[in-house]
């Protein structure tokens, strides 16, 4: 009896041991990560008429708010061009250069350091660096006066008209900088993909025609699914939540033209001290991220089910 009860205790012991390891990491989660998230939820049907007082239930009041919000409005459209703007050219560019720098030339690893450098640099550093490339006085506007393409240069940050009568030029200026600082980071998931595709597949392919461009259109995008589809998920989720480009280089400005939800949401609860607002309104972005990752996992699961079959 002792000795079955002393393999009972020894098995759970075996079984608790990984969750005891796990729990100090699962407090630090709750403490940061799950309370607040839960504290955020309850204000955003709340309201504070004084910071100094505690909030007041106001039950759907905010979301009323927000509804009629015509700068929610405009920073959920800016968003939207957003993701329309980077995001297939954050899925298609870097698959590209993978397949550049896949190849086996000569100084071919200079080509990746290169390609990669953008990623290692601060975003505080590199807006600041393209603020400045950007200014009146700028180095794209000196280039551009000294052509003579434009006499007078290009309001980069500074303007709310759209380019193509669709994007702000302040927005899409912005956006470049998104593209130039993800470029080397999806290169790079797309790389690891490319080398497991074994060289017997182009081989075989080959013999059946298909050769140099043509074969990464037969074989490469198909065999590639899997990581276009995560690029493509994780850049989008990245372009909802763009916020330290727009902080450093715009603020939003100008006339809202540049300004994302995620600013708006900084803004309304630290410049305005709005914060049971700024809670509905990171409940909605919540929704939105939820949503995309929701979409991730059912091509997961679609491309698992492919597999099998």
């Amino acid at each position: 009896m002792k000795q079955l009860k002393s393999e009972n205790w020894t098995l759970i012991k075996h079984r608790l041991t990984p969750y005891l390891f796990l729990l100090p990491a699962l407090i630090i989660l709750v403490l940061t990560v799950f309370w607040p998230a839960i504290q955020a939820f309850y204000l955003s049907f709340t309201s504070y008429e004084d910071l100094s007082q505690p909030a007041q239930w106001i039950g759907f009041g905010n979301f009323l708010r927000l509804w009629k919000d015509a700068v929610f409005w405009k920073t959920l459209e800016n968003t939207f061009l957003y993701l329309i703007g980077v995001v297939p050219i954050l899925v298609m560019v870097p698959l590209g250069l993978a397949i550049l720098v896949n190849q086996k030339l000569r100084g071919m690893n200079w080509f990746r350091a290169a390609y990669y450098t953008p990623v290692v640099i601060s975003m505080v550093v590199a807006g600041i660096a393209w603020k400045w490339l950007y200014a009146e006085n700028g180095l794209l506007n000196q280039v551009l006066t000294t052509l003579g393409l434009f006499p007078e240069g290009i309001p980069w940050l500074t303007s709310p008209e759209k380019l193509l009568g669709i994007v702000p030029i302040s927005l899409a200026s912005v956006m470049a900088v998104t593209v130039w600082k993800g470029l080397g980071y999806y290169m790079v998931i797309y790389l690891a993909g490319l080398q497991s595709i074994p060289a017997d597949v182009y081989e075989a392919a080959a013999i059946d025609g298909s050769d140099g461009i043509r074969k990464h259109w037969d074989i490469t995008v198909p065999l590639m699914k899997p990581y276009l589809a995560l690029v493509a998920v994780i850049s989008a989720i990245s372009a909802t939540k763009v916020f330290e480009e727009v902080y450093i280089m715009t603020q939003g400005g100008p006339l809202n033209s540049s300004k994302t939800i995620v600013y708006y949401l900084y803004e309304e609860a630290f410049s305005n001290l709005e914060i049971s607002y700024a809670c509905t309104i990171g409940l909605v972005l919540f929704l939105i991220i939820l949503g995309l990752s929701v979409l991730r996992l059912a091509i997961n699961q679609q491309d698992g089910d492919n597999m099998t079959v």
